[in-house]
């Protein structure tokens, strides 16, 4: 059995850690706060933006814009990978990761490049021990920003426009509350114009001021950058609400770990006692 010394010592250090998990609980709920009421406020724009585009770019020919049309043999895949830049959110980065390693793994044979492009440390790490990752994008899932979207998007259109890539994806996760995050995969480039086709029964046929070909030209790569920012955000909101339902179980565990200790220094300390007091008295009868 320990010595109530080393009972002291651990629970000096289980004592510190619960003060550090809880006060990263406290910061995680806190940030949670800003980027849940970020995510909140973009979340119907998004929406309006999405349907607008979907709308527009199913009433014109698919040729009308290179981001539209999609290409007839699909051999370079591109995959932008959204995940933390800090780590301590449980399972949070693993499960994305996981999921992009099991599409690599089933497609890999169906092309024939498939090219990473990771925003945050986590994925970053993960990747590159396996898979050379092209492009790295440091410091942008913290705090999202819509200028690194666009920078991030450009480049994206840039390579599908260019052919270095023929379709792209995306995986980030979606913050459901801070208990549920859902990993998303799904395509981004080129943007399906059909789905609208699958819930109307008759598209639109609209008058463009200026022409077609103008608002094209905004309005696609803007729902591109919208998009891969909008991703930015749901995943910086899932990352503080894992990170404060970790920090929180590591709170609780932390804190049955000083019961426990406390109870069997206790014990140890009550044995000692005993054994002194059995020592005193087995002194005093051999003095008799």
């Amino acid at each position: 059995m320990p010595t109530i010394k080393e009972f002291d010592t651990k629970l000096k250090s289980l004592k510190n850690t619960k003060k550090i998990t809880k006060t990263m609980k406290m910061v995680a709920a806190s940030k949670l706060r800003r980027a849940h009421q970020a995510q909140a406020n973009a979340k119907l724009y998004a929406q309006e933006l999405t349907a607008m585009t979907l709308r527009i770019s199913a009433s014109v020919p698919s040729a009308s814009h290179p981001l539209l049309k999609p290409r007839t043999a699909v051999k370079n895949v591109a995959i932008l990978i959204i995940t933390s830049d800090k780590g301590l959110c449980g399972a949070f980065n693993h499960n994305a990761n996981r999921r992009v390693a099991a599409w690599i793994r089933e497609n890999r044979s169906m092309h024939e490049k498939i090219d990473l492009w990771c925003c945050g440390k986590r994925g970053f790490a993960y990747f590159n021990r396996h898979d050379a990752v092209k492009n790295y994008y440091e410091n942008v899932t913290g705090t999202p920003r819509f200028a690194d979207a666009m920078r991030i998007g450009n480049e994206l259109s840039q390579a599908f426009r260019e052919g270095r890539c023929d379709t792209a994806y995306f995986s980030y996760n979606q913050f459901i509350n801070p208990l549920v995050q859902k990993t998303v995969f799904e395509q981004i480039l080129p943007i399906d114009s059909s789905v609208l086709e699958k819930t109307s029964d008759q598209r639109s046929d609209y008058i463009f001021e200026p022409e077609d070909e103008e608002v094209l030209n905004f309005l696609i790569p803007h729902f591109l950058y919208f998009k891969i920012y909008f991703a930015l955000l749901e995943n910086s909101a899932g990352e503080h609400g894992a990170r404060m339902t970790a920090m929180d179980s590591a709170t609780k565990n932390a804190t049955e770990l000083i019961d426990r200790y406390t109870i069997s220094r206790n014990r140890a300390r009550q044995a000692a006692i005993t054994t002194e007091l059995t020592e005193i008295v087995a002194g005093a009868e051999v003095l008799r």
